[in-house]
């Protein structure tokens, strides 16, 4: 079980029973997000981290330190052996969905009409279609047909 975020008051978690108060104390700040978009891109460098996201260095250290903490990432030495490389962990990359579904919610709020953007799109170049949350009979799910079941039972 993960540990309570550092970032949190008194190391305690902002939230104890949400998982979204939980998830966002380990990687809900913009340059945390920004390295595991890059590192599923491919990037593997603290030089190239920092040349795509802009971010200072000692952010983008104490980024990369949090993330293979919780790990997300994991440091290797490089090919070459000179050098370490960040790597994304098997639970790092189980953040492809999030990433995705605020990919497609920036695609569909964050530009005006026809201003061009960046799209996913998979093997065979075929943009990513939406994600889109179905129940267990196939019905989609928002948050209007949906509630939080609380650790204690209660709603």
């Amino acid at each position: 079980m993960p540990r309570p975020s550092a970032d949190a008051p008194n190391g305690a978690w902002t939230d104890p029973d949400c998982p979204v108060a939980r998830t966002l104390d380990l990687v809900g700040d913009r340059w945390s997000l920004l390295v595991v978009r890059d590192a599923m891109d491919g990037v593997r460098s603290f030089t190239e981290f920092q040349r795509r996201t802009g971010v200072a260095r000692n952010i983008l250290s104490d980024r990369l330190r949090k993330l293979g903490a919780h790990g997300l990432l994991a440091r290797q030495t490089a090919a070459t052996g000179r050098r370490l490389e960040y790597v994304l962990t098997d639970k790092g990359r189980d953040l492809f969905p999030v990433l995705l579904a605020l990919r497609q919610w920036g695609e569909h709020h964050a530009f005006d009409p026809g201003e061009p953007h960046s799209t996913l799109v998979d093997e065979q170049g075929v943009r990513v279609p939406d994600l889109t949350p179905t129940g267990a009979d196939g019905t989609r799910l928002t948050s209007d047909s949906t509630r939080v079941r609380k650790a204690d039972g209660s709603r």
